[in-house]
């Protein structure tokens, strides 16, 4: 179900996208282990699907402590530098400065914080980063299974 350029609605059939990838973002529990990854994979496979997966660090996985991120993306990381390929990709909620702030008339907001989701900030961020670098690094110095 889609709309038109004439802004009619329409329903519309494509291909597919060889492209599309599932995020593992989590629920009622974490969902970005290595065990999570691979029955996701199983899922995918069995449907005739490219196995690939971009894992959310945030929300659920992060059991929406925002700091939480850091430590999943540190487990993601390992998976990754463990040899892991079917992972393409994280999504970590960051921003300049941590956290969060609600506008609130009258109230100036803090410079570089967030007013949606609560985010790690600039100074924890590019650790982690260089962290899934690393892990990269590493998993294109073994050979492909």
């Amino acid at each position: 179900m889609g709309m038109t350029k004439m802004g009619m609605a329409a329903i519309f059939e494509t291909r597919g996208n060889d492209d599309c990838h599932i995020i593992l973002r989590g629920g009622k529990s974490p969902n970005f282990d290595a065990a999570h990854v691979a029955s996701s994979c199983d899922t995918l496979r069995a449907a005739g699907l490219r196995e690939q997966v971009m894992i959310d660090a945030s929300h659920g996985n992060s059991s929406k402590q925002y700091r939480r991120q850091i430590e999943v993306a540190h487990d993601v990381a390992a998976q990754i530098a463990g040899g892991e390929r079917r992972i393409v990709g994280v999504m970590i909620e960051s921003h300049l400065e941590e956290g969060r702030q609600d506008m609130v008339p009258g109230v100036a907001l803090r410079r570089g914080v967030s007013i949606t989701d609560a985010c790690i900030g600039f100074a924890q961020t590019v650790p982690v980063l260089q962290g899934l670098a690393r892990a990269v690094r590493a998993r294109r110095s073994q050979p492909a299974r």
